[in-house]
């Protein structure tokens, strides 16, 4: 029976994923290096149009993102490695840019985009009851699905977490973002590369709706009563999902501590 190539690589990824899990070694983690490298391909060359850095040098330090990325990846919680391995290879490359002095700075185009995507989810909220598909959103704005998905990389990547807003939704006192951070020392300011790195990846195991919620709460720096006015539903809806938010990436965070 004929198999996909990209079929074949996704089976031979897991099996390599697998015996490396069962008896770690050099051999088994280049041997998966070297299958999922077009992961760090795309992001290097992704970046490279964003600062003066030299290809073949983002594609060195998107490979220690990868390399975390292999260590870190458990088979049995079912994710698609590749979801799992770029925000690592990503946070990698914006750690060195960072670290080099640059900003990571959006387009105007892509700014207007972004905003233009805003008021159509609003309007779908409105007239349809619902939020239009990604696709729907490119075919709107007349560009191709895989620039959509460029632009929305960008915002998400745009800011780093800001972990010192307070939320009152527990009984027994303020939560603030930071507070669920299993680490301490890094809830004063930033989190932390490899924090931010697993609140991300927590933030994808969230449903979609809860999910844009926190992002425009934390990521975008909105009131709840502006991310309400955004999605077209209530100001108490929005604070429900923040909470319920909150609660699910307490739980995700916590259970990887230790």
């Amino acid at each position: 029976m004929y198999i996909p190539v990209k079929e074949n690589l996704k089976l031979e990824s897991l099996r390599l994923f697998q015996d490396y899990q069962k008896s770690p070694s050099t051999e088994l983690r280049n041997q998966i290096l070297e299958l999922n490298f077009g992961l760090v391909r795309r992001e290097a060359y992704h970046w490279v149009s964003q600062c003066n850095e030299n290809y073949e040098d983002l594609l060195q330090v998107g490979c220690l993102g990868l390399i975390r990325a292999i260590e870190r990846f458990e088979t049995g919680k079912g994710h698609a490695f590749s979801s799992f391995a770029i925000p690592y290879i990503r946070g990698e490359i914006q750690h060195y840019l960072r670290d080099k002095g640059y900003s990571v700075r959006i387009p105007r185009r892509w700014l207007d985009l972004g905003r233009q995507a805003m008021t159509i989810r609003r309007d779908f909220q409105t007239r349809l009851n619902r939020q239009p598909s990604d696709e729907e959103i490119a075919e709107i704005l007349e560009i191709s699905a895989k620039e959509w998905q460029e632009i929305k990389l960008a915002f998400q990547n745009r800011e780093p977490l800001s972990l010192d807003v307070s939320i009152n939704h527990d009984d027994d006192g303020q939560t603030s973002l930071g507070d669920l951070v299993p680490d301490p020392k890094y809830r004063s300011f930033q989190l932390s590369e490899d924090d931010r790195i697993r609140l991300q990846q927590a933030l994808a195991q969230l449903e979609e709706r809860t999910r844009r919620v926190l992002e425009f709460v934390f990521l975008y720096d909105l009131t709840q009563r502006e991310t309400a006015e955004q999605l077209g539903i209530s100001v108490v809806t929005v604070s429900r999902r923040v909470k319920k938010g909150l609660d699910l990436l307490k739980e995700t965070m916590t259970k990887e501590v230790f």
